[in-house]
């Protein structure tokens, strides 16, 4: 595994605090290293696109003096792999930024190999389910982000049914995206989870015609998803070689892709989406509808993967 740290946003809310076990919890995982990181904002007519380091001494930093406080306080505060009962809290470290959030989150991407954040911090609306900088951070980091949302969210629709955890992840057939497909199986792996692969096709299909045009033949749906199907399979192939100890179930469902994701995180411990490649006549980040729409109504963490962010690597043998 990376040597990078997993990187927890914090700002003292209880959404940060959140965020922060389930950084605390991906670290150990991964044998990595924790980094716990306050940004500080200034005001509104500074520079926001500069990171400017904190004081030397994070210390004097209050968020992250709560930030230690809570974590001496968990059950599993003692260092150290040799602990009776597992390994122990993972080498952390607190680090205090200046600057606008929304533009400095994504800049600790680059060294990170996962950014973990809640769905809103202290300078949201109420009313909103994931605010500006996660919204950014999601959109613009070079390395996953995972959202956090607040317990008791409930999602509309049906989960595909079966017992312990599960990881979620989409497949679009028609554009599949290896990357987030290798991170749903690595943490499927980690977490011992089956992963749920959600591959949703169109339908009823939409058939246009001008006047006088012939209309297209009626399309039988069991062979439209029988072809989606094999399509999935086949792109799962090589990535279930690759992760022996995953067991991967491809559901192959129709109608609208987001809504499936939404209704399989209930219960689920992660669900993943791929974020937009670049395109030449948009070549800005972008995050599509289904990743958006996922963000803001899903019941369980949410990962977003950007492009090539991960590369394909072996779980550990047993």
């Amino acid at each position: 595994m990376s040597t990078l740290p997993v990187i927890a946003a914090v700002d003292g809310s209880d959404d940060s605090l959140r965020a922060l076990d389930w950084a605390l919890d991906a670290a150990r995982r991964r044998g990595a290293p924790l980094r716990v990181v306050h940004v500080r904002q200034y005001a509104v007519w500074a520079q926001p696109d500069v990171l400017v380091a904190g004081p030397p001494d994070a210390d004097d930093d209050p968020v992250l003096d709560r930030v230690r406080t809570y974590l001496e306080e968990r059950p599993d505060r003692t260092d150290g792999p040799d602990r009776p009962d597992g390994p122990g809290r993972p080498r952390t470290e607190y680090l205090g930024v200046e600057g606008a959030p929304g533009a400095v989150l994504p800049e600790l991407g680059s060294g990170a190999q996962l950014l973990v954040l809640g769905s809103r911090g202290r300078g949201g609306f109420a009313s909103l389910l994931l605010g500006s900088n996660g919204m950014a951070a999601a959109r613009d980091a070079e390395c996953p982000v995972v959202v956090v949302p607040r317990p008791g969210r409930q999602a509309d629709g049906e989960a595909p049914a079966g017992p312990g955890p599960r990881v979620v992840v989409g497949l679009h057939v028609d554009s599949p995206d290896d990357a987030a497909l290798d991170f749903a199986y690595t943490e499927a792996g980690l977490r011992g989870a089956r992963l749920q692969v959600i591959a949703a096709y169109q339908w009823p299909l939409q058939g246009w015609a001008t006047p006088g045009e012939m209309i297209p033949p009626k399309i039988d749906q069991d062979a439209v998803e029988n072809e989606t199907r094999a399509l999935a399979e086949g792109f799962l192939a090589p990535h279930s070689a690759r992760h022996r100890g995953v067991v991967a179930e491809p559901h192959v469902l129709p109608g609208d892709a987001a809504g499936h994701l939404v209704a399989a995180s209930q219960g689920a411990d992660l669900v993943v989406v791929g974020r937009h490649r670049r395109r030449l006549l948009a070549p800005a980040r972008m995050m599509g509808s289904v990743t958006q729409a996922v963000l803001l109504h899903a019941a369980s963490p949410v990962a977003v993967v950007p492009p090539g962010a991960v590369e394909p690597q072996d779980l550990p043998e047993d």
